[in-house]
């Protein structure tokens, strides 16, 4: 619809986890960067949290991007398998297992597939190569099923750990971690971070990074007060910054512009149902009288 009236090659906020759009804020840049020192550290565990919407999965994805060949990557998405399903899809998606392979149509036991995969870890050692595991939603995942994925970081030579495992989840995978039944896990945790929502300057940056990478061939532009309207509508959150300027795109479109006012951004929040947060004082006499309140 208005991707051809402004010349956009695809839908500049799309809610798709593409890793090309990734803008990468201080938040996302740190995780990406104590990622990568944890996957070259070979460190057993690492846990990323954010809220619903913060951009995990895309950063997941735009992190096995950047990995080397020497790295195995497996990716799973769905936390509701079976202890089998979850060293199956660890299988298959690191190489070591296709869908039809033989092994599987056996219905293998659970000492089988960590068989087969700590054949397949050994086996990387020659080769200088390591396997990294990304699982998503994990604040989903059973308690049985995270004492599994503990009990693969057993996997290990007397120098390194074979099997690197990182967690991505919402906000409460931490205190899930921390519960009395995983202690264990978690003392094996390295690295913990937690993605947080876009700062307003850094609002700008991203409504502008992704406009150029959908590279529109008419200029569009949003008023500085029409952002501050998309900043109080998200909170800074990717995905609800992305619902209201798509929809504040096809309102642009309605009206036969390539700028988008406040009015525009306005029509679309209340479109989308959403309520717009009262901006935050920052001028330096409020933040002087709160100082001195005791």
């Amino acid at each position: 619809m208005y991707e051809e009236y402004y010349g956009f090659t695809e839908k500049p906020f799309s809610l798709t986890p593409d890793p090309k759009y990734l803008y990468r804020s201080e938040s996302h840049a740190n995780a990406i960067e104590l990622l990568q020192y944890a996957i070259d550290r070979r460190e057993g565990f690492a846990v990323i949290t954010g809220d619903i919407g913060t951009g995990k999965t895309t950063l997941c994805r735009a992190l096995l991007e950047q990995t080397d060949k020497r790295t195995f990557t497996a990716l799973l998405l769905n936390p509701f398998l079976s202890e089998e399903d979850l060293l199956k899809a660890i299988l298959q998606d690191l190489g070591v297992l296709s869908r039809s392979d033989e092994r599987l149509t056996r219905t293998p036991s659970k000492q089988d597939l960590i068989n087969t995969l700590y054949d397949f870890l050994l086996s990387l050692i020659p080769l200088g190569a390591r396997a990294v595991v990304i699982i998503d939603e994990a604040q989903n995942l059973p308690l049985h099923i995270l004492e599994q994925i503990r009990i693969l970081s057993n996997l290990e030579t007397d120098k390194e750990k074979l099997i690197q495992i990182i967690l991505v989840g919402q906000l409460n995978l931490a205190p899930l971690l921390r519960s009395p039944e995983l202690r264990q896990l978690d003392q094996r945790i390295s690295i913990r971070y937690e993605l947080k929502p876009l700062s307003r300057e850094e609002l700008n940056a991203y409504v502008a990074h992704r406009l150029a990478i959908a590279n529109a061939t008419r200029q569009v532009t949003f008023s500085p007060k029409a952002l501050d309207l998309v900043h109080q509508y998200s909170g800074g959150i990717p995905r609800l910054i992305n619902l209201v300027c798509d929809r504040a795109l096809l309102g642009a479109y309605s009206a036969q512009t390539p700028r988008i006012d406040a009015d525009i951004v306005a029509a679309a929040g209340a479109g989308l149902d959403l309520k717009p947060a009262e901006p935050e004082r920052k001028s330096w006499i409020s933040r002087f009288w709160r100082t001195q309140v005791t």
